[in-house]
């Protein structure tokens, strides 16, 4: 049987040591995990790749929310009772106001 003296002259007994390396191994697997795990998440790089293409959806998105085709062919396409007609594509005239 070991002593008390003999075993913090050793840094403890063998079951004690066992744990400890036992220990370090899962503290390095883990690290190691966490690791892959940053790298898969890593939402700043996957989007910054992207950027331009979002962007462009975004504001494509924002457009059509906000009403915009509408409001832009409303815009662009005035019946002629508003004005001088430069234009006319089906129902919809180009009109100059006055």
């Amino acid at each position: 049987m070991h002593t008390r003296a003999e075993s913090t002259a050793n840094g403890g007994t063998p079951a004690e040591a066992g744990i400890r390396r036992q220990i370090a191994v899962e503290r390095e697997q883990l690290a190691q995990t966490l690791d892959e795990l940053r790298a898969e998440v890593d939402v700043t790089r996957k989007l910054g790749e992207r950027l331009p293409v979002v962007i462009a959806g975004a504001l494509g998105a924002g457009f059509v929310v906000g009403g915009g085709i509408g409001a832009t062919m409303r815009l662009l396409m005035r019946r002629s009772r508003e004005g001088t007609e430069k234009a006319k594509v089906g129902r919809f005239r180009l009109a100059e106001r006055n």
